[in-house]
């Protein structure tokens, strides 16, 4: 881009707002096309969470699914880096509602 072109890129329009740069597209991260389900405590003073890995999805698709999940479980959770967690012991309902929605699941470690 030229400086000419810099300084003539629209930011603002009384129609539509602020406007926001192009943006490249999200990188999902591949998976093998397993999810995988696991419980861990390292780092959270003890307490318990589920975490499911391996859902191909863009983050808004994964903040809808976990969720559904959440309220599946009746439990909080949260999305980080194309990760669900959920709290406390969910693995077994997690993984039938996952293999009712048509994904291949294994639960993973201990």
């Amino acid at each position: 881009m030229s400086f000419q072109d810099q300084l003539s890129q629209l930011v603002f329009s009384t129609d539509r707002g602020k406007i926001e740069p192009e943006q490249a597209p999200e990188a999902i991260p591949d998976g093998d096309g397993i999810v995988r389900i696991r419980r861990e405590t390292k780092g959270r003073k003890g307490k318990g969470v589920t975490l499911i890995e391996g859902l191909a999805l863009p983050e808004k698709e994964l903040q809808s699914l976990a969720k559904t999940l959440k309220k599946r479980c009746g439990v909080g959770g949260s999305v980080k880096n194309y990760i669900v967690e959920i709290q406390g012991d969910q693995r077994e309902t997690c993984k039938a509602w996952l293999e009712q929605q048509g994904y291949k699941v294994k639960l993973a470690g201990g």
